[in-house]
């Protein structure tokens, strides 16, 4: 092994060590462009300089900017519209049959980035008015990701991050442009609330979702990482609620703990106590 790749092997581990994520060596040429501006910063000329910075004891400030920058925060509006069809024709208006009595709904949007998911689905209340008058609807969006924490917190984006996934009606309708960029409308807002979190830790408050967005998220675990995020998952999630993964992630061969649904490839459920437990194999009688 050259000085280069243990260099790209000190940077991987500190990532996958920090978020869990496992850094392939197909993807290791993401680490050079995703930190040059980390390398200007800091002064820096190469990966091997920077992984004898992090090597020295006290650089904990210099390490987490090293892990902002390697996380990926690619993210829009309504990212992946037909699924949000499928949320609106479908699975919202399941729940409002199951919490019809409560009109309470909370949701989970985990590995939310900088906060389009979670106001995409506050929109998505917003345009049917009729069926959510009186509801209590929280949506709580996490990300390991501080940076992308704080600017979701803000609920403020520029012109071309608004422009990414909404129509110009929906623009106007729910947002208003300022001198700081363009402003998320009180209405969204107030059904959203961000924290950072990493989905490796127990499930964050209230502890119990009726909807669970993870999309996208999956793909940079290991199998063994993958099954921990399915549990702390299904633990979160309400035993007839549902749960929404990315285009190309999938339960199948993954876990036992969630099922498919009839809407789709990326919805599913959570699996019933006497299918998982029908799976486990039984011990031989003794003779």
């Amino acid at each position: 092994m050259g000085v280069d790749d243990a260099s790209h092997r000190i940077i991987a581990d500190l990532l996958e060590q920090r978020t869990g994520q496992h850094l392939t060596e197909n993807r290791r040429w993401r680490i050079s462009t995703a930190l040059a501006g980390l390398f200007r910063e800091f002064g820096i000329d190469n990966v091997d300089q920077l992984a004898c910075l992090l090597e020295r004891p006290g650089e904990h400030h210099l390490a987490t900017k090293v892990v902002e920058a390697l996380l990926n925060n690619e993210t829009y509006f309504f990212r992946d519209h037909v699924y949000f069809m499928t949320l609106a024709n479908q699975v919202l208006p399941d729940l409002a049959r199951k919490r019809q009595a409560t009109k309470k709904l909370s949701i989970w949007s985990a590995g939310c980035s900088t906060g389009q998911e979670a106001l995409s689905l506050a929109m998505l209340f917003c345009e049917q008015p009729g069926r959510w008058q009186d509801w209590e609807i929280d949506i709580l969006g996490t990300d390991i990701s501080g940076k992308a924490i704080a600017t979701a917190k803000t609920g403020c984006y520029t012109q071309f991050e608004i422009q990414r996934g909404i129509s110009v009606a929906q623009m106007l309708n729910f947002f208003s442009e300022t001198p700081r960029g363009w402003q998320a409308s009180d209405r969204i807002c107030s059904m959203t609330r961000f924290q950072q979190h990493s989905i490796l830790d127990f499930p964050p408050s209230p502890g119990r979702f009726d909807l669970v967005l993870c999309r996208n998220v999956l793909l940079y675990f290991d199998p063994q990482t993958r099954r921990t995020v399915f549990d702390r998952v299904a633990s979160a999630t309400a035993s007839d609620g549902w749960l929404m993964l990315g285009a190309g992630e999938s339960v199948v061969g993954q876990t036992d703990r969630f099922e498919a649904s009839e809407w789709g490839s990326s919805i599913y459920k959570p699996a019933s106590v006497v299918a998982r437990v029908s799976q486990i194999p039984r011990r031989a009688s003794a003779v």
